[in-house]
Formats: C-alpha cells, structure tokens, sequence
C-alpha cells in the first residue's frame, strides 16, 4: 500500500513563531502561562504542557498579576493589553504578524466609520480566538457573520466594509460578498481580502494531493476552523476522506480494498504527528 505524506501541510509561520517563543522562554523558566491552547493540536499542546507550559483562560487571565503570559498566534483584544499593564503580567506577545496588520487595519477602519454610520462586518467563525481579538477592536460593534444565514442581520441602507479571518476560504469570502452586493442597492460595499496567503495558497495544493489517493487521512484538532474548512476542500475532490484528531481514531476497516492513502493536515497539525499518522498505518497488519 501506497502511504505519503502531503508536503504541503504542517504548521504556518504564525504558529511555528508561537511555539518558538513559547520553548525559547521554558529553557529559562519551567513555568509559562499562555493564555487559550497555544495551538489548536491536542498533541502539540501536551508536548509544550510537559515542558512547563500551562494554558490558562481569560477568566483565569483577569485574576492574575506580577507575572509572564504567552499571548498564541491568534491575537487578542485591547482589554487584556489593558489589564496586562495594569497588573504587572509581562506579556509574550506572540500575535502573527498577519493578524495584528489585520487588528490595526479594523482599528484605524472603526475609528473613522462614525463620519457617515458604516457598519463593520467580519467574516470569521463566531467565538474563535482571531475573531474575539478582530471584534475587541472595535468595542465589540463589529458585527460577525459566519454565512450567508446571517447577513439578515444587516442593514442595507447603510454603506458596509467587510474583512475576513485570516484563514477562512476565498470561496466562502467571494460567495458571501456577492451576495452582500446583491442585497445592498445603492449603498457602498467595501470589500477586504484579508484572507492569510499561505493558508490561501494550501487550497489548490491540497485538491491536487487529496484526488491522487484512494483514501485521505486529515489530520487536525477539532477546535481549527482552518482544519475545517481545509477538511471540506480535501472532502470535496475525495470523498473518501476522513477526519481525525488522534492515532486511535484510525479504523482499520478503512484500509480494505485501498492501495494508496494520502495523508494531510491544517496549519495547526504538526508535521510530526502527521508522519506518525503515516508510520502507524505502515505497520499495521494488511490482508
């Protein structure tokens, strides 16, 4: 049987830069808080958790002080900035790149939407981490819309600027604004594609490795809404497709009558575990 790794998958520079930042500090302290998993992998956040990395919430976050907190790769909103300051926490401010540009492009967009009453509209996943941090910018005015479900919600007689979670899909961002246009007559639609290029770019990498496989093993956390949405994209070209989070999901009975398995992931999977993924099917019994 034919088993291979997609090169293409495994961390994004974001995520890789977090991790980074988060072992360069445990090498001098065996104690560091971050604040929310650092990563959305079970199996990344257990190997930083043996290292002395201990993941906290935001509840957790506004108690604390004199201390050193790890902010992850998605970023966060003006108010734990805020009480960070006021409270002595050192914080390890490890925001992508990419999103922070994002977070000061919505600031500087709310903050001069008020001359003629423009409403701001995230595409993103309502409750992610990214969002969170994209909506507290806006002090929490920025209206959330996940699908063309929620764009009722909305007021066309107002002008609307409209930017993205850095990993959603270009698909989903253009099916959306289309439709936003439709709906608003006569009323300016600013279009933003803030959409992360290196997550963008795995799309088209992704179909072509998911279509040459009998079967394709995805590999991602349950919580990544890009390990969803590379997940759907890899289903939609190889419906033999299947999701897992863990080793011991795998069911041997998905390997009857197959030949090849392609074997991928989100940009918050590990290459590592995806190679383990990849050893484990390589030694189990075939027929």
């Amino acid at each position: 049987m034919k088993i291979e790794v997609d090169k293409g998958s495994g961390f994004c520079f974001g995520v890789v830069e977090a991790i980074r930042r988060a072992e360069e500090r445990l090498e001098s302290d065996q104690l560091l808080y971050c604040l929310g998993d650092i990563v959305h992998n079970n199996s990344e956040v257990e190997r930083l958790r043996s290292k002395g990395l201990t993941t906290i919430s935001q509840e957790q976050f506004f108690t604390m002080h004199d201390t050193t907190v790890l902010l992850r790769a998605h970023g966060e909103p003006p108010e734990i900035y805020n009480y960070a300051l006021a409270n002595n926490i050192k914080l390890i401010d490890a925001t992508c790149p990419v999103v922070l540009k994002l977070q000061r492009r919505i600031l500087k967009s709310y903050q001069g939407g008020n001359k003629d009453d423009t409403q701001l509209v995230i595409y993103g996943k309502k409750g992610h981490a990214e969002v969170n941090g994209l909506v507290g910018q806006t002090n929490g005015e920025a209206l959330v819309v996940e699908g063309i479900e929620d764009l009722d919600q909305l007021d066309y007689t107002r002008p609307i600027v409209l930017y993205s979670q850095t990993t959603k899909g270009l698909d989903g961002l253009h099916h959306l604004s289309g439709e936003m246009k439709k709906r608003a007559v006569n009323v300016p639609v600013k279009i933003h594609d803030t959409i992360c290029r290196q997550v963008a770019n795995r799309i088209p990498g992704i179909r072509k490795f998911a279509v040459r496989f009998d079967l394709v093993i995805f590999v991602s956390g349950k919580k990544s809404s890009n390990g969803k949405m590379l997940f759907d994209i890899c289903s939609s070209v190889n419906a033999n497709t299947k999701f897992i989070s863990e080793l011991n999901e795998i069911e041997q009975k998905w390997l009857n009558n197959i030949d090849s398995v392609g074997i991928c992931g989100a940009t918050s999977t590990p290459m590592q575990l995806l190679e383990e993924v990849a050893d484990y099917l390589r030694k189990l019994p075939t027929d």
